[in-house]
């Protein structure tokens, strides 16, 4: 078994495609047709956003991601040799600065931004190998 996907159900499909373009600079692998799923580049694993009325058609309730809201227990890490350059860049874009970059005991360079729904996204450098 692989990962292959990371879903978030969002209220705006279209704004969260583009603000992922703007503010992090991926590109759109797909988007459906009726505008209510699209998933971004970002390597094996797809980062894709899905329409929040599809978990009801899928037969189950998701607690609403909001940006007013407390940060779910989850966040998604891009990796970059720029962390400083990415969290400036995401937070012209509109992501909400949380914790700027700062390195850590272990090497890495890390630094996190909220998205437009409220989304914890984590920058940061390759661990070293």
């Amino acid at each position: 078994m692989k990962l292959g996907y990371i879903i978030f159900y969002v209220r705006d499909v279209s704004a969260t495609v583009a603000f992922y373009e703007k503010a992090f600079g991926l590109a759109r692998r797909f988007v459906h047709e009726t505008g209510t799923y699209a998933e971004m580049e970002t390597g094996t694993t797809a980062l894709a956003f899905v329409e929040e009325g599809a978990a009801k058609e899928h037969g189950f309730s998701i607690r609403h991601l909001r940006p007013n809201d407390e940060a779910s227990a989850v966040e998604v890490a891009l990796v970059t040799p720029d962390v400083a350059g990415a969290y400036a860049r995401a937070v012209d874009a509109g992501a909400q600065a949380t914790q700027a970059p700062k390195q850590k005991p272990w090497g890495q360079t890390v630094a996190y931004v909220r998205d437009l729904n409220g989304v914890l996204v984590e920058l940061c450098t390759p661990m070293a190998g």
